[in-house]
């Protein structure tokens, strides 16, 4: 479509930002409803330097990448996907409802998939070891921590329960703080105690050991507490950019809230994957993922939809 005064622009019912395992998942259904679907996948995962996920039935272990790249395969099956690499910056809801995209498409509805952004400990060797030996998640590999000593890199009072919880599986924990003041109160650090979880408010420097076999972390001033694997939690952002920039609301804790089908308060926007509330985890991601994309699919019941699209099935009542 062509708009006065305007670029050209690709007519789609569905735009997906992201293209990871939630974006993916949305994109394949779209396709299976035979909407045209573009995806549009910044190549920024949060799970791309992560060697093995678990958990996802049928697929555990697996490799983050390799299920990228099925899903990419799987997803190109139905002619009338596309998947774009680059990066979305400016979203606009027109007055006729529709969604202008970056600087060519023009989309009927909008998933977003964009996920959140972790924040790093400042380590040395800290990206030679992380999603190897360093991770950010206990649920997703707290499994493999059984029996083994376990640094827990982080000052916030939620620490507490990240620490608690890999006493499930390992035989020690010991938080260090970076350097920084541990910012629990009292009872936090007598929490810690009563699990026997010893807290250093030191300076990690280094990890030590190569890469898939790590040794220890050493403090500042040459200590170096044993360590064969390292969990940190230092922040997590969710990038809720586009989701601001179209009035979308966000909860409490600044994800973006959605309905039962996955749609935001903004009509013909969903979204899906760990830019949402609740557990992040691949398999939920991409259940998230299916959500919003037959939710979008299901919306566009009886509209025409963009020119490519087949005859519209009947508007449910």
């Amino acid at each position: 479509m062509t708009l006065p005064g305007g670029p050209e622009r690709l007519e789609v019912d569905v735009v997906v930002v992201g293209g990871g395992a939630s974006g993916l998942a949305a994109a394949s259904w779209i396709g299976r409803y035979r909407r045209s679907v573009v995806v549009i996948d910044s190549q920024d995962h949060r799970n791309q330097q992560v060697e093995c996920s678990h958990g996802y039935l049928g697929r555990d272990p697996q490799k983050p990448a390799d299920l990228i790249a099925k899903g990419r395969e799987e997803v190109l099956a139905y002619p009338t996907a596309q998947i774009r690499f680059g990066r979305v910056t400016h979203v606009e809801r027109r007055p006729d409802g529709l969604f202008d995209v970056g600087d060519d498409l023009l989309a009927h509805r909008l998933v977003l998939a964009c996920g959140v952004k972790d924040a790093f400990p400042d380590v040395e060797d800290f990206f030679e070891h992380y999603g190897a030996s360093v991770f950010h998640c206990p649920a997703c590999d707290g499994y493999e921590a059984r029996d083994r000593h376990v640094v827990a890199l982080g000052w916030d009072p939620h620490l507490v329960g990240f620490a608690s919880t890999l006493q499930n599986w390992a035989c020690s924990v010991t938080v260090v703080t970076n350097g920084r003041r541990f910012r629990g109160d009292d009872s936090c650090r007598t929490e810690l105690a009563t699990h026997d979880i010893t807290l250093r408010e030191q300076n990690a420097v280094r990890f030590l050991g190569e890469r898939g076999d790590l040794r220890g972390v050493e403090l500042e001033g040459g200590e170096v507490l044993p360590a064969s694997m390292v969990m940190f939690s230092v922040a997590h952002v969710p990038r809720t950019d586009l989701a601001e920039m179209l009035g979308c609301r966000l909860d409490e804790e600044g994800y973006v809230a959605v309905s039962d089908c996955g749609e935001t308060s903004v009509p013909g926007v969903y979204a899906a994957g760990d830019l949402t509330p609740g557990l992040q985890l691949t398999l939920v991601a991409a259940a998230s993922g299916v959500v919003a994309g037959v939710g979008a699919s299901q919306s566009m019941f009886g509209e025409r939809g963009a020119p490519t699209s087949p005859e519209p099935a009947p508007a449910v009542g």
